[in-house]
Parts: C-alpha cells; sequence; structure tokens
C-alpha cells in the first residue's frame, strides 16, 4: 500500500480553483458532479465539447470569432482540429492580465531586478513594430539562443504579437546542436544572449555566435538580446533590444495579429539523441488553453501567486512558465546553476521573494534528498503552497524527503507530459491526496490509459497512452510532408490512439506511477522492467549519488548493467555492490538484480536533465551515436566505451 503523505483541508479544498469550476460546471450545464474528481474527469472525456467550450469560458480565453465546432469530427486523432473559427492571439491574453509587477529576475551572482506592466507592454510593442519594420511577417521563423530573463520573454512575446514563428534554445547547447535545429526551420532572424552564468562562471558564447550566423544562410537580421545586469552586459556596436527600445521610431501601439487557433505559434525539439532533433509545430490556441487549464486548476495559481520555475529557454518548461502570466500570475526567472552558490540557492530565493509555486526537477530534489540537506529547518516557506516536479520520475524516498526536509503542509505535484504536446496527461489536483511515488490524476479532458503489448487497457505496467485528442497536440513536424513522421512517431504502436513513450501503471488510488521511457524498458527473460524501478531501490544507499540503468545484448537474451556515481572518494567494494543488489531484490525482485555493477564518474544526461539512457545503451552494445551534441556532458561517454568486464 502506497503511503499517505499529505491531504488537503476541507477550507483549503473549498478555496481552490478546481472547487468553484465544479460550482460553475453544474450551474452552467445543469450537472451534479458532487466534487468527485473521478465525476468530472469522466465528464470531459464523455463530453469534450461541452468541457473544452467551458474552459474557454471559464478561463476567460480572449477570442474573436464562433466557438462553433469545438472539434472538428474525424477518424483520425492527429486530424480533428479545434475551434477553427476562433482567432485568438497568444500575447494579446499574457499582455491584457499582467499584474502590476509581472517579472522579477534573478542570477546566481545575486543581481535582482524586478519588471513593471507598463514597461512590459511598451518594449513588446516597441519590439513587434521594429519586427515589422524590417519585414517581418506571420509564419516567419525568429529563432533565439539566450537566456530566461525578461527580455528573452518581451522578444518572444513580440514575435508571436505579429504572427511570427518563435523557436529557441538555451545558450549552453553546443554548435553543432544549434545548428541541427534552427538550419531546418530556416529562420529569417536571429536573436542572441552573448554571456550566460553558470556555477560561479561567466561564459563567453560571442565566437560561438559568430559562427551559427555565418552557417545559417537564410538570416537576414541579427540582434543582441541584452542581459540584464548592465555590468555584465557585453554589447557595443551592434544592434541590440536596448537600442531598439530606445527609439522612438517604433513607440507606435501594438496590433496583435488576429492568428487562427491552429496557425503555428512556436517549434520546440525532440532531445535528439537518437539522430537530428525532430521540429515539433505547436499551435496558437492549444498551448494557452492547456496551460492555463493546467495551472488554475491542477496547480491552483491564483492572480497575485508567483510562480517559479527552474528551466531554460531549451525545455517546454519555459513556453509552460509563460503562460502563467495569463492568469495574472508573476513570475520569478532565474539565471545560473541551482546549486550556486549553496545548494539551497533556490529556496532561499524561495523565502525572499515569497514564491507561492515552485517548479523543478526531479532530479533536483532526488540531489538535495541524497546531500541531506534540511531545507524546512533553515527557510520560512510559509507562503509556499505547491512544489512541481517533472523531467523524470519522482521516485518515493524524495517524496518522503520533500515532507520531511522542505516543507510538511504543502502540495506535492509530480507532472508528467512532454515538449510533444507542451503540456501534461497527468499531473496534480489541489483536491486530493498525496500518496507516496504517485502522481495524482489524469488531467482533465485527457484520457490516459496504460495499454499492454496488445493494445487493451491493463491495471499491469505498460504503455501510456492518449486515447483523445488534445488542443496542444502538435500540429506536425517542420516540413514534414504528409504528417508521415508525426504519425510514425506517435501513432504507429497503436491504431489512432497517441503512444507517449512512458512505462506506466494506474495505481488503486487511480493515481499513475512512471516507470521511465518505455523505449529504455529493460526485458531480461521477456519480462518488461521500468529503470526508474531499479533506481528508486539503488538511491536509497548513501554512498550512491545517482545511476542508470540499461540493458546489454547476451547470449540472446538481455542483461541487465547498472553504472553508479558514488561519492567523494567512495570505492565500489564487494560490501557496495551486495547492499545494492539486496536492495534491488527485496524492493523488486531477482529479474530486477544487474548482471553487473559498475562504477563511474558521471552519468550523462541531455540539456534538460534527463539520463541518457539509450546513449548508454547503443554504446555498451557496440551501436553508432548519432547526435553527441544533443548531451550537456558527451565527455563522460568515453568511460561507457570498451569495458572489459561486459565482454564476459
Amino acid at each position: 500500500m502506497p503511503r499517505l503523505l499529505w491531504s488537503p483541508s476541507k477550507e483549503r479544498v473549498k478555496k481552490t480553483n478546481l472547487y468553484n469550476y465544479f460550482i460553475f460546471l453544474e450551474e452552467k450545464n445543469k450537472i451534479q458532479l458532487s466534487f468527485d474528481y473521478s465525476k468530472i474527469w469522466s465528464w470531459s472525456i464523455n463530453h469534450p465539447v461541452e468541457f473544452w467550450l467551458s474552459l474557454i469560458d471559464y478561463l476567460g480565453i480572449k477570442y474573436k470569432g464562433s466557438s462553433s465546432p469545438v472539434i472538428e469530427k474525424n477518424k483520425f486523432i492527429y486530424n480533428q482540429e479545434f475551434f477553427k473559427n476562433i482567432k485568438v492571439n497568444y500575447a494579446e491574453n499574457i499582455l491584457s492580465n499582467l499584474n502590476s509587477c509581472p517579472i522579477t529576475f534573478i542570477n546566481e551572482l545575486g543581481f535582482k531586478k524586478s519588471y513593471y506592466k507598463e514597461d512590459l507592454v511598451s518594449k513588446t510593442s516597441i519590439l513587434a513594430n521594429y519586427f515589422r519594420s524590417i519585414g517581418v511577417k506571420k509564419g516567419d521563423r525568429i529563432a533565439a539562443i539566450a537566456v530566461n530573463s525578461a527580455e528573452t520573454l518581451i522578444a518572444f512575446l513580440a514575435v508571436n504579437s505579429i504572427g511570427a514563428i518563435w523557436s529557441s534554445c538555451s545558450p549552453d547547447f553546443g554548435e553543432a546542436a544549434i545548428l541541427d535545429r534552427f538550419k531546418q526551420i530556416k529562420p529569417k532572424v536571429l536573436l542572441y544572449s552573448k554571456i550566460y552564468l553558470y556555477g560561479g562562471k561567466q561564459f563567453d558564447i560571442e565566437k560561438k555566435i559568430k559562427n551559427i550566423i555565418n552557417n545559417i544562410k537564410t538570416l537576414e537580421h541579427t540582434i543582441c538580446i541584452n542581459y540584464p545586469d548592465k555590468k555584465l552586459d557585453k554589447v557595443i556596436d551592434e544592434i541590440s533590444l536596448n537600442s531598439i527600445f530606445q527609439k522612438e521610431t517604433y513607440q507606435e501601439k501594438i496590433i496583435f495579429e488576429e492568428n487562427s487557433f491552429n496557425d503555428p505559434m512556436y517549434i520546440l525539439y525532440s532531445s535528439g539523441t537518437t539522430g537530428k532533433p525532430k521540429c515539433i509545430v505547436h499551435n496558437t490556441g492549444g498551448p494557452l488553453l492547456q496551460h492555463t487549464k493546467e495551472q488554475q486548476l491542477h496547480c491552483d495559481l491564483k492572480i497575485g501567486d508567483k510562480l517559479f520555475y527552474y528551466t531554460t529557454c531549451g525545455w517546454m518548461m519555459w513556453n509552460w512558465l509563460i503562460t502563467g502570466l495569463a492568469s495574472g500570475v508573476s513570475l520569478v526567472l532565474y539565471d545560473g546553476s541551482p546549486f550556486y552558490p549553496e545548494k539551497e540557492t533556490l529556496f532561499k530565493i524561495a523565502e525572499e521573494e515569497e514564491i507561492t509555486c515552485f517548479g523543478t526537477s526531479a532530479k533536483f530534489i532526488d540531489a538535495l534528498r541524497n546531500d541531506k540537506v534540511n531545507i524546512l529547518e533553515k527557510y520560512n516557506l510559509g507562503k509556499l503552497q505547491s512544489i512541481l516536479s517533472t523531467g523524470s520520475p519522482l521516485i518515493s524516498e524524495s517524496f518522503d524527503y520533500v515532507y520531511q526536509f522542505i516543507k510538511k503542509d504543502i502540495h506535492l505535484a509530480s507532472i508528467s507530459g512532454g515538449t510533444d504536446i507542451v503540456s501534461c496527461f497527468v499531473g496534480g489536483n489541489p483536491m486530493l491526496p498525496v500518496y507516496s511515488g504517485e502522481i495524482q490524476s489524469k488531467c482533465l479532458g485527457v484520457d490516459v490509459d496504460v495499454f499492454d503489448e496488445k493494445g487493451q487497457g491493463t491495471l499491469q505496467k505498460g504503455e501510456l497512452v492518449c486515447k483523445s485528442p488534445l488542443p496542444s497536440m502538435p500540429i506536425g513536424f517542420w516540413d514534414d510532408l504528409n504528417k508521415e513522421k508525426y504519425i510514425k512517431s506517435y501513432f504507429s504502436k497503436f491504431k489512432n490512439v497517441w503512444t507517449q513513450g512512458d512505462y506506466a501503471k494506474i495505481s488503486q488510488n487511480n493515481g499513475i506511477v512512471i516507470y521511465g521511457r518505455s523505449d529504455s524498458t529493460l526485458n531480461p527473460g521477456g519480462i518488461r522492467i521500468g529503470t526508474a524501478e531499479i533506481y528508486r531501490s539503488v538511491e536509497q544507499i548513501d554512498e550512491i549519488v545517482e545511476s542508470i540503468v540499461v540493458g546489454q545484448s547476451w547470449n540472446n537474451d538481455t542483461r541487465i548493467i547498472l553504472f553508479v556515481k558514488l561519492q567523494k572518494d567512495i570505492e565500489l567494494d564487494q560490501v557496495i555492490i551486495d547492499r545494492i543488489k539486496y536492495n534491488i531484490r527485496y524492493s523488486n525482485s531477482i529479474r530486477h538484480v544487474p548482471a553487473k555493477i559498475i562504477k563511474v564518474s558521471d552519468i550523462p544526461r541531455t540539456r534538460s536533465g534527463k539520463i541518457a539512457e539509450i546513449t548508454v545503451r547503443d554504446i555498451i552494445n557496440g551501436m553508432k551515436i548519432k547526435n553527441l551534441e544533443a548531451l550537456a556532458n558527451p565527455a563522460c561517454l568515453s568511460e561507457y566505451e570498451n569495458i572489459e568486464e561486459l565482454k564476459n
């Protein structure tokens, strides 16, 4: 039985947006839901037209035109368009809902700058008019290599306001990784940061930027994004945002392009660990509708709340974070390492800024737990209402750590979705209890299920699927004729059903447990094993900092290989090996126990922080690695090559 860790009080439940949405639905649609989440979820699946229409109304989405048809009928999920007769502008929905101080920027050196509503609106207007003056029009691509700053956010809103298509990478991406992405989409304009901070170091990327500009032949204009701290800003003789903001020529009022709900808004990318990154094209209205639903109903964000998510501009959570402004929420943006100058730096910011919703990755929480960092004793997090975790499965021990060492009365929402839908399939629920190791619920309007290999629903572990269309499912991939690559990526395993590629199980509480990526699922002796099951057992051992587990082809079968990164000055001796095997066997089964356990100095990960299981699997099986530039630390891969122990 999973352990109950937290349950909201009746008073807290009645104050939630989700509770108010129940009342709204009962009054408007004349239905009885009895404040039962399973009933409202079932209603949202069985009555999709009424559900999505109710959200447009309840969430206050600004639009023009007719909301009919809500969903265009088609036998294939990937052809079912939402709100085809609606005109909507994402930037308008953001700028019309700003509170007085919508953005605070902070970097790892302690620099802080506040941005006010009037300034944000004015600068977005000026930049939008500048873009028009240099010939940028609806459908043109604007690419950005940028830090997570208010200036970058303003640039995105300006691009969006005129109907152009945005795409961004983090400045720590390698040159080849950036070119692999941007050359595919043929941008007309490149925005760029010249420096970024990480781990106490200032990185100057001017040379990399020049090489990238020289290699993208479609570029007509380049603009430097000034760093918020003038002491660090390196812009001298080039066109920059500040130089544009100072020109009176572009001071006219902003004109919002009337985009169709399904016009392209931005392009995100797959991680690219198995080839060139896929260019995933997202529409205008879908992310706006999905994000506000998740933020208001599943995260309970309200006007005046402060939302923080540790992210870069190369991860979908940056796109998700921005939408918080549409709900009257203030954002705290951060540039730098989450662990500099101290392990608990981000919680110091949470205290000082009175953050109400704190978002991070599962690996960040795992790292704090491994180092036994006690946030509870050091910081006053009285304003903090919820913690969000995503990027990889949050293990039970990290659930426990949050309640023991961060805050006892907190809504911990492990959430899971993907860049593919730039939103969530399953996530938090402020009206429901939190059980250790479980995501609380399926998201409203998302017909999530778990399928076995035959495509049948199962209560056992299986493939996480979605059986309904979603407004934020991609338009397709860039330059993907007839959606061939798109359909192959998500709809080839089960007919007319979206397969996310996660290995999952629905719990007896109707929660969801994610066991890791299904494409990296281990299969020794024909028994499917999720990698997260092993990580849960391994990371209970104090000497282990982190681990990565993969399958090696061996004697016409698969054997499990576990690589471990140990605490400083700790050797992998037989005592530790025996403890690892015992923990895995005791918590899972004998089939989960690795055939080999090998010490390494580092674990490879993608630039969004996910451990690169498939890359390591391919190396130890003698397969060619297709895209090293997708990794944040590719140098460590040499440790995994030609390991003598794996030859017998």
